[in-house]
């Protein structure tokens, strides 16, 4: 008898909810679509779930990282006679950021959104915390030695610090994971640099 007593309540059960087997279901994926973020089209990763602010984050901080590696380019060129501390971090920073651009890119094409920001609306990249203006660059590159190495490390404090609060906001703004996580990455790697750079400004 208490053999059959499990068996009983199982078939008792499922003959209570095979009938509404296919409404349930149906319930159940309408309520999951209906939380799912605008702009979803997987269900995971960075080539599903996105909002806005992770399009607007990709878009800017690819831009971000371009300045970055065109002033690790001139740290690395002989004619600014780089000291060494400045050309290897410089190395590094492109090392690290060349193939965070690639996967950005990646992550705007597979959500069919443009790698440019447009700007038709007043967006201005040049506006965004952390970037040099023109006229900054220029200076840069026409500097050598120590003079150009004090420089490039208080430029470069400026722009991985800009970095850093794009990286903060998107953490709270951004709805997909893998941007979040990337964020997270530049921070941490951003801010050791930082502490990194500060340290030999301070001598």
């Amino acid at each position: 008898m208490h053999l059959l007593a499990p068996a009983i309540v199982a078939v008792m059960t499922l003959a209570a909810c095979g009938g509404d087997d296919d409404s349930d279901s149906a319930t159940a994926t309408t309520a999951a679509a209906g939380t799912a973020p605008a702009g979803s089209a997987t269900p995971s990763g960075a080539a599903g779930e996105f909002n806005d602010a992770d399009v607007e984050f990709a878009q800017g901080m690819i831009v971000h990282h371009e300045q970055a590696i065109e002033m690790a380019e001139i740290a690395t060129d002989p004619a600014r006679a780089a000291g060494p501390d400045v050309t290897e971090l410089a190395a590094r920073v492109e090392a690290a950021q060349d193939p965070e651009i690639d996967l950005m890119t990646g992550w705007l094409t597979g959500w069919g959104q443009p790698v440019q920001m447009d700007t038709s609306e007043g967006h201005d990249m040049s506006s965004m915390s952390g970037m040099m203006s023109p006229e900054d660059m220029d200076t840069l590159a026409s500097l050598s030695g120590a003079e150009f190495d004090d420089r490039w490390l208080a430029m470069m404090v400026e722009h991985h610090e800009g970095a850093i609060e794009m990286a903060t906001d998107i953490q709270a703004d951004g709805a997909n994971p893998d941007v979040r996580t990337l964020a997270g990455r530049i921070e941490t790697a951003q801010q050791a640099e930082v502490d990194e750079m500060n340290a030999l400004l301070a001598g």
